[in-house]
């Protein structure tokens, strides 16, 4: 397949720099100052919606070298195997994460948000606005899948 090549637009700044800390993003505030390339207005207009999607890049974690086995997921013996695309965690292919986040505050080339899963210094490559029309109705998933994230978002 052909490959292509992706420069982030901005960098996350918080207080998580512990990759291995995986749970309780719910009240991280995150700010996310976005490349002076695109101009003091380009987030112009996001303050007028309540969440944004993030789309960042899992920097400090290396890829698998083989993704052709399910894997218990996040490691967990007590959570059944799982494929690379049924999961969301951070050793995938691209290592692309995407989380939408509310918006606390935009400010010139400074967005801050609360409850963004990504440590200080991720590069982000993305952002769009949550809009109600792109999101998924009547989402169904394993019942394993709540119990396994029922800290995640936990302040």
């Amino acid at each position: 397949m052909p490959s292509f090549e992706v420069t982030p637009i901005g960098t996350v700044r918080n207080n998580r720099t512990d990759v291995q800390h995986t749970d309780n993003w719910g009240a991280v505030r995150s700010t996310i100052t976005v490349d002076e390339r695109f101009g003091e207005a380009c987030l112009q207009g996001l303050e007028g919606f309540s969440h944004v999607e993030i789309l960042f890049i899992f920097d400090q974690f290396p890829e698998h070298d083989d993704y052709r086995e399910p894997r218990p997921y996040r490691g967990r013996s007590d959570l059944p195997p799982v494929g690379v695309f049924a999961g969301r965690g951070p050793r995938r292919p691209n290592r692309i994460g995407v989380t939408s986040c509310a918006i606390e505050s935009v400010h010139g080339r400074e967005l801050t948000v609360v409850g963004l899963d990504a440590v200080s210094g991720t590069p982000v490559i993305d952002l769009k606005p949550t809009m109600v029309e792109f999101r998924a109705v009547n989402i169904k998933q394993p019942e394993w899948v709540s119990r396994l994230m029922s800290e995640y978002f936990q302040p």
